[in-house]
């Protein structure tokens, strides 16, 4: 008799905290986090401290992400990118530094349904984090996770001539 209980004690509990995120409450949420919002499609564009991320979603597909637009790819310099290789390994957690159509971007994906107002929340935090310490610590949030955080410069081996 026990076991029934504990099953149906279970499967109550999980529906209770399963999430179903949409679009009106993704919406909902970033009205409130953000100075302007702006609908176009199936995309949200906000701004947050002057700064632009957007959230675009598609709930039938059961996708998300929220982005923000850091600087154009050509005008990095290649220790930026490394740096930015390390931190999404280290320093940006959630959130990961991208490349498309020559822009990198901060950015956060994951499926919309599952998805918590806390976790939203947190996603467009370490978006906007990540975005801003782009060239400094490259970082969403104050945790690191351990290991070799910095980039080092390792020789180049010389190469031998042949006479």
């Amino acid at each position: 008799m026990r076991i029934p209980i504990l099953l149906f004690a279970l499967l109550l509990s999980s529906s209770i905290l399963s999430q179903e995120m949409d679009s009106d409450k993704l919406y909902a949420i970033i009205e409130r986090e953000s100075d302007t919002v702006r609908i176009q499609g199936n995309s949200y564009q906000f701004i947050i401290n002057e700064r632009l991320l957007m959230c675009i979603f598609d709930e039938n597909a059961n996708r998300m992400r929220i982005i923000s637009p850091i600087i154009e790819r050509e005008k990095l310099e290649e220790d930026e990118l490394l740096n930015a290789l390390v931190a999404n390994f280290h320093s940006v957690l959630d959130v990961k530094y991208a490349l498309s159509d020559e822009i990198i971007w901060s950015v956060y994906a994951h499926p919309l349904k599952e998805l918590s107002e806390p976790q939203v929340v947190d996603a467009i935090q370490q978006v906007y984090a990540a975005a801003v310490t782009f060239g400094s610590s490259y970082s969403s949030t104050n945790m690191v996770f351990p290991g070799n955080t910095k980039k080092v410069e390792k020789p180049k081996p010389k190469v031998l001539k042949k006479i």
